[in-house]
């Protein structure tokens, strides 16, 4: 008998999510790109994903494999071809889907290189996505967020709640956006996934007004079953009505990526 209530109340939640992410218009962070980083490892489960995104509402989205010395090297040429592989195989499938790229760089001793270097993957309209370890603060982060507006770019911090360490440093976070950075919320962490820590401090950010932009980080199936279940359960636009989310205003209406 649980195996048939089970069942139906999945279908039932899925059918909840349709189209209810509809509101952020573009995702601008996710893994979808196959055989690239940690996430979707081939082409069939990209397309999962994709398929995924467009029944919760979302028709665009920018691909951001990591950048991640050592870890995952990707570079421009790298983060094309994957691009280029899952393209063709959305418009053999028939999908209308519009798929663009970038990258998520780990602020590590690489990245002044990579931003010196004048060959970086940005967002459209000339944003750069950066993260830290989960482990361990960055002590270059504000040069960081320095030395890429110098060179005429927008840095945008990623998942800023699951930075454990700045948790009991709740000012930090002001100190982030004061010095021009903005901050791009994770939408599973409004629910517990990433631990009750991380869920708090969202919604103590969310709470705040602090949030310019909305992701869903998605890398695997686990990952879509996980924002369906969010998008079901949350107003996520009522939620989010007091941040100024910048998605659809800033990349809704780029058609190629602004280099």
């Amino acid at each position: 008998m649980s195996f048939w209530k089970n069942l139906f109340t999945s279908n039932q939640k899925k059918n909840e999510a349709v189209g209810k992410l509809t509101w952020i218009g573009v995702d601008m962070h996710n893994h979808v790109l196959p055989g690239i980083d940690d996430g979707s490892p081939d082409v069939e489960q990209s397309l999962k994903l994709v398929q995924g995104l467009k029944e919760l509402g979302i028709h665009k989205c920018i691909s951001t494999p990591h950048v991640m010395h050592g870890v995952h090297d990707n570079t421009p040429t790298t983060i094309q071809d994957a691009h280029a592989k899952l393209k063709k195989a959305i418009t053999e499938q028939g999908i209308k889907f519009d798929l663009q790229y970038s990258a998520e760089y780990m602020v590590d001793d690489q990245l002044e290189t990579w931003i010196q270097s004048k060959n970086l993957c940005p967002l459209p309209n000339r944003h750069i996505l950066i993260e830290m370890s989960y482990l361990a603060e960055s002590r270059a982060l504000f040069q960081t967020i320095k030395d890429i507006q110098e060179k005429g770019y927008q840095p945008i911090l990623a998942h800023p709640e699951r930075y454990n360490y700045y948790h009991q440093n709740f000012k930090v976070y002001k100190e982030i956006k004061d010095a021009g950075c903005l901050l791009q919320l994770n939408l599973l962490a409004i629910s517990r996934y990433y631990g009750e820590h991380v869920k708090s401090i969202a919604l103590t950010l969310i709470k705040s007004g602090m949030y310019d932009l909305v992701g869903t980080d998605m890398h695997h199936e686990k990952h879509l079953r996980a924002l369906k279940m969010v998008a079901a359960k949350y107003d996520t636009f009522d939620l989010l009505k007091d941040n100024p989310i910048k998605n659809a205003t800033i990349f809704e209406d780029s058609q190629k990526l602004a280099i």
